[in-house]
């Protein structure tokens, strides 16, 4: 299994912040698209670091095209000499439309052709064959000579996509190299839903889970004593609550009966009354979303969790010594 680290996307800080999580062990740097570009976080994270993989985790598929995309990874792949992962994900329609001025057309529909049309580009730069991909979103068949890449040595980057329910994880499965889990996810839903949604879409296009990454950031609360611990399960506490809130991610709290919870925290958090948010969040629910404890004992669960499935996951340093998390490091990489 390898492990990845959250990087904070300060560019002030990245340049130290690289250097130092690679040396701890990391196999991998993730940036979210929040309120920086992961793209140029990750290339200042490059520039230093030699053998750490750096991952869009995730960038907004839909606030970009194909081609403008395709050119970004290529890249960043370039500069990086082949360490850069492309992590996709779609958002939501307020977001593409009214954070973005983008236009929203189908969730997994529009991904799936926003992919194809990625891979079709990417065999025009380093297999040479025709770009004349055509749907009914994204059309890509102009490329003169001199607007393609010609520092094709380090190949194509690998793309991941994020995915919450079953649609999306068939168009992972079937049109991508890797399919990114959501954190809120619970061992019942990675084992029920995921799964088998997986097994049955890698089996249609003739593919073997060794060829395809799986991808988890799961909810994590540990540190190096009670009080750390019981700090780091408040914040889990209202992570739960935050995503619990939300109409999409409701089918994973209804996949163990708990559907009633997301309307509750929804009008909690339209009110402005989010502090009561987490107080709805009993210990059956945060047991079964978060891993929490010692460093030892939740690498321990973690392993008996996911071991069997996880290729590659994603761990904070925060609360941790730099001790302990190097121990847990290596624990969690021996999965």
């Amino acid at each position: 299994m390898k492990i990845d680290a959250p990087l904070i996307a300060e560019l002030k800080q990245v340049v130290s912040s690289a250097s130092r999580l690679e040396q701890l062990g990391y196999d991998g740097l993730r940036v979210a698209e929040l309120n920086h570009d992961p793209f140029l976080t990750l290339t200042l994270a490059a520039e230093v670091t030699e053998r750490i993989e750096l991952i869009t985790s995730v960038a907004v598929a839909f606030a970009r095209n194909p081609m403008s995309t395709a050119q970004l990874a290529h890249d960043l792949n370039a500069f990086s000499d082949g360490r850069f992962v492309l992590g996709l994900g779609t958002q939501v329609k307020a977001h593409i439309t009214r954070r973005f001025g983008m236009p929203w057309h189908d969730g997994p529909a529009q991904m799936r052709e926003f992919i194809e049309a990625l891979q079709a580009i990417f065999d025009h730069f380093y297999l040479g064959d025709p770009l004349a991909f055509s749907g009914d979103y994204y059309e890509h068949s102009l490329l003169p000579k001199p607007f393609k890449p010609n520092d094709l040595s380090a190949g194509r980057p690998p793309i991941f996509l994020s995915a919450t329910g079953p649609m999306m994880t068939r168009v992972a499965a079937e049109t991508a190299d890797g399919l990114i889990m959501h954190p809120f996810s619970t061992e019942a839903y990675v084992k029920e839903v995921y799964v088998p949604t997986l097994d049955e879409h890698l089996t249609r296009v003739s593919l073997s889970r060794d060829d395809f990454v799986v991808d988890f950031s799961p909810l994590i609360a540990t540190g190096d004593s009670e009080e750390a611990i019981e700090a780091a399960r408040q914040v889990a506490r209202e992570r739960i609550a935050f995503y619990g809130s939300t109409r999409s991610y409701q089918r994973v709290l209804a996949h163990h009966g708990w559907e009633a919870l997301q309307p509750q925290l929804n009008t909690l958090m339209k009110q402005g009354r989010v502090e009561e948010m987490a107080a709805l969040i009993d210990d059956t629910v945060f047991d079964a979303f978060v891993v929490s404890g010692a460093p030892d004992d939740v690498g321990r669960e973690l392993k008996r969790r996911y071991g069997n499935f996880i290729d590659r996951m994603t761990l904070s340093p925060e609360g941790l010594s730099e001790r302990s998390l190097g121990s847990l490091i290596e624990q969690l990489k021996s999965a």
